[in-house]
């Protein structure tokens, strides 16, 4: 292990931690102010709302399949990632990325399953 790749991942889970942290307290505020119906139905009463809650499910989609095939990959059971990120929508993603992947954006850097 370099010192640059121990930089590079510690520096990317710090990231990904805070994007967490500031996401769940924004959830959570949004939760408490309009709780889960009203989080979503909105979504439903334009098509821009709409275009956003259509542009979210597709990429939340496209990581899901990545995420399917890297626990696969890894011998991780990856259905109770997928659940989470169907329950809490990106918060299940920025968990799996913080476990397993905080050195994913790594230069050169090949993921082995080992986890960081």
């Amino acid at each position: 292990m370099t010192i640059t790749y121990f930089i590079g991942g510690h520096m990317q889970r710090i990231l990904l931690i805070t994007v967490l942290s500031l996401f769940l307290v924004l959830t959570g505020l949004a939760l408490w102010q309009h709780g889960y119906w009203g989080i979503i139905e909105p979504h439903f009463q334009s098509f821009g709302a709409a275009q956003v809650l259509v542009d979210l499910v597709i990429a939340l989609s496209l990581f899901m399949i990545w995420m399917w095939h890297d626990a696969k990959r890894t011998g991780r059971n990856p259905v109770p990632w997928v659940l989470l990120t169907l329950a809490t929508g990106s918060i299940g993603p920025l968990i799996y990325l913080i476990r397993y992947k905080s050195n994913l954006f790594e230069a050169g850097h090949e993921t082995t399953g080992q986890e960081t």
